[in-house]
């Protein structure tokens, strides 16, 4: 047993630190042959069909294309059955099939496992050997184990031909920004903070004063880095520099970095801890808004370092080589995207990151796709040729002839479908048929306003205010919260906001105020419940709202995670109290709108109790899908097994709308369901006339809407509704959207 665990570990281990794919499949057949003394091991891999495409082989001869149909063979046998075969003559069996390109003849023995991974059948892998004599338990033992852990490297390899593996490599990511581009690699090193050692500092009064003095500069700086964007960029993308510029003047931040010089560290130290003490704060959060932040703090502090390393914007751009470019880093910050003509940026990659990150923001106002988290791109050298797929979060190192025409081809149509999307800018997103949808934007930053106002947000469908909460070592005064929500409030003049109450506990943990000892955060101490046990900061954040929005009055208040009328009454109440003491102070406070989020499937049977209680509803389709499926989306062990049109999710919503409709209360949504198409057909269908999504993605919905009528939308729900299994209905969805050519769509 020993030996099998060293050998399993030996292979596991070379074949991770292989870069090429083929180099991989190729250590894993020889290795493998090695180990359990065999004479051929063959790895097969399914593709979209179903058959078994020959990926390497020790053994078999395999110049050509080597592809066993669906279920055909012993090979199709171990998939189908999802079992091991063992044979000591494979020749005799009635599934044998005889490939005569293989030269299989000369083998007599044939051992079969498959690769299995959440539940599916990847490929197979084939051990065989000249002699007519079955496996040995223990060699079976060992494939088996090695088989379930290589499942996880085939699942990043692409099912093609052989040689295909040489070329077209592809590395899956997260879409970042939508569109296809062709360019050469344009390789960014950049300064990283977190390699920094710590050293002794012998001037402290010194050091204190670079820091200061750094701040400066890097203001500076950015500054100019604005100005390199153009005028234009500049301003859509201003709230990210302003963003910037709130963090370099943020007195916590600068308390930290001078309190751990102080403690005898020199800068860089003092900046490396001060910045991940800020941004581990973010990273821990589930919410994937808030946790992309953690992002913005990196690429500041990254900023610094290489402010302080002398490496200016003018300093640190290398020789720029002719054509068009793809920015490729681990984090690729506004910086490294001001150093680039405008002209040539083509797209961009990051290997870490989410699609709610700063550089996503900017990607998308540039119009530069961008693919965010793709892990590593092994091999890859500066000038190399890349396809960078933003529709569908995918890039191609080293693509054939026949990629680049397809691409080019994409390219084509891509843009044919922007010019269509801009000028649909400033259109109403109406059905065919004649029905209205008010298509709202999400945010929690003011980097985020530009973005949906250029997209043709009809306002704002939730504003996080947690942020401002969580970047202070000490709760923000009613004076601060009043300035950050006003800037809000006034881009949006005229347009709904629908500001969200402090959601803060379970996973959003105040650093100067935490929560310990929950066992289930999730199902803890946050939200409503947590504001109204500290009903001092709810009344403060209330009163900084109605402050606000004076003269404005576009101000509509949702309340958080609210499960009992109890939660309802109290919130009322000191919304009451709020206004009351506003207008003795001379204050002219005007009650705004109140509404719940619903996220909370306890909610759903109160609402006809709440009607009168209320102004709105909103749905917060993350929430109540992940509590209804009791699913975490996060989870990769389960995550696959999310899906927001699950039959539950879509009955249960059907349920609230109808309720809504009953007592005659607004009903709006809110979360990924109202970006995926095939969801806004069915909400659409079900009665929701108001969706809140990402600036990105909302030309595309709104065009969505404009093509498709309410009855055949109402045809399909109907469908649905009396569909037991998510794929069903997503291929009913799909159907209709084939049927009105709007397939892009859905990529």
């Amino acid at each position: 047993m020993d030996k099998v665990i060293l050998e399993l570990t030996r292979i596991t281990q070379q074949v991770g630190l292989v870069d090429s794919p083929a180099e991989q499949m190729r250590l894993i057949v020889d290795s493998i042959c090695e180990a359990i003394h065999v004479d051929v091991c063959s790895l097969y891999r399914a593709n979209a069909d179903g058959d078994m495409v020959l990926l390497a082989s020790h053994g078999l001869d395999s110049d050509g294309k080597v592809l066993i149909p669906a279920g055909r063979g012993l090979v199709g046998l171990v998939a189908t059955s999802r079992h091991p075969l063992n044979l000591a003559e494979a020749a005799s069996h009635e599934e044998y099939l005889y490939l005569p390109q293989t030269r299989e003849e000369r083998y007599s023995s044939f051992c079969g496992v498959p690769l299995v991974q959440h539940g599916e059948v990847l490929g197979v892998l084939v051990v065989q050997r000249v002699e007519p004599s079955k496996l040995e338990p223990e060699a079976k033992a060992f494939l088996m184990t090695l088989a379930a852990q290589l499942a996880f490297i085939v699942a990043n390899i692409p099912a093609l031909e052989q040689c295909a593996l040489l070329s077209d490599r592809q590395s899956k990511g997260i879409r970042g920004a939508p569109g296809i581009a062709i360019g050469s690699a344009y390789l960014l090193g950049g300064s990283e903070l977190q390699t920094v050692s710590d050293r002794r500092c012998d001037n402290i009064e010194l050091e204190v004063h670079h820091w200061h003095h750094l701040l400066e500069i890097t203001r500076e700086d950015i500054r100019l880095e604005r100005c390199a964007l153009g005028e234009d960029l500049a301003g859509s993308v201003a709230g990210i520099f302003d963003a910037y510029d709130m963090l370099l003047a943020d007195q916590p931040l600068i308390d930290q970095v001078e309190q751990e010089i102080r403690g005898g560290h020199w800068l860089p130290w003092a900046l490396r801890v001060s910045i991940q003490y800020f941004a581990e704060l973010f990273r821990a959060m589930d919410d994937p808004y808030l946790r992309a932040r953690h992002e913005d703090i990196l690429h500041l502090g990254n900023k610094l370092y290489e402010v302080w390393r002398g490496r200016h914007l003018t300093g640190k751009i290398r020789q720029l080589p002719d054509g068009p470019l793809v920015l490729v880093g681990r984090q690729v910050s506004v910086s490294d995207i001001a150093a680039i003509p405008q002209g040539q940026l083509a797209g961009i990659v990051c290997l870490e990151g989410s699609t709610l990150s700063h550089v996503a923001v900017v990607a998308n106002a540039l119009g530069a796709p961008a693919v965010m988290g793709v892990g590593t791109l092994p091999g890859l050298q500066d000038g190399d040729l890349l396809v960078v797929d933003g529709n569908v979060g995918q890039v191609f190192t080293h693509p054939g002839s026949v990629l680049l025409q397809e691409f080019r081809q994409l390219i084509e149509q891509q843009d044919l479908l922007r010019h269509q999307l801009d000028s649909l800018r400033d259109e109403p997103a109406i059905t065919l048929d004649g029905t209205r949808v008010t298509l709202l934007t999400n945010t929690g930053l003011l980097a985020d306003i530009s973005p949906g106002l250029k997209s043709g947000a009809e306002g704002v469908g939730l504003y996080r205010t947690e942020i401002p909460f969580m970047i202070r070592d000490s709760f923000p005064t009613e004076d601060e919260q009043v300035q950050v929500y006003r800037a809000v409030l006034s881009a949006y003049q005229g347009k709904p906001v629908y500001m969200r109450t402090l959601d803060i506990g379970g996973d959003k943990q105040l650093p100067y105020f935490p929560v310990r000892g929950e066992e289930n955060p999730a199902l803890g101490w946050r939200g409503i419940r947590f504001t109204l046990d500290n009903i001092q900061l709810l009344m403060s954040q209330v009163r900084a709202m109605v402050r606000a929005a004076e003269g404005i009055d576009n101000l509509r208040i949702l309340v958080p995670m609210v499960s009992s009328t109890y939660e309802i009454d109290r919130f009322r109440q000191l919304l009451d109290d709020a206004c009351t003491q506003l207008l003795k102070e001379g204050c002219p406070a005007l009650r705004p709108q109140v509404g719940v989020m619903l996220e909370v499937p306890a909610a759903i049977s109160q609402l006809r109790f709440w009607c009168r209680k209320i102004d709105f509803i909103s749905i917060g389709s993350n929430d109540l899908s992940q509590y209804l499926l009791a699913l975490d989306r996060n989870n990769p062990q389960v995550g696959n097994r999310y899906d927001h049109v699950h039959p539950a999710v879509l009955h249960e919503i059907n349920r609230v709308v109808n309720i809504a409709r009953e007592c005659n209360v607004p009903v709006s949504l809110c979360g990924e369901m109202a970006s995926d198409p095939a969801a806004v057909v069915l909400l659409v269908a079900m009665g929701i006339r108001s969706l809140s999504m990402s600036a990105a993605v909302l030309p595309r919905i709104k065009w969505l809407v404009r093509s498709i009528s309410l009855p055949e939308a109402r045809d399909v729900l109907q469908r649905a509704l009396e569909c037991d299994d998510v794929g069903a209905i997503r291929s009913l969805v799909n159907e209709m959207l084939d049927a009105n050519e709007l397939t892009a769509l859905v990529h």
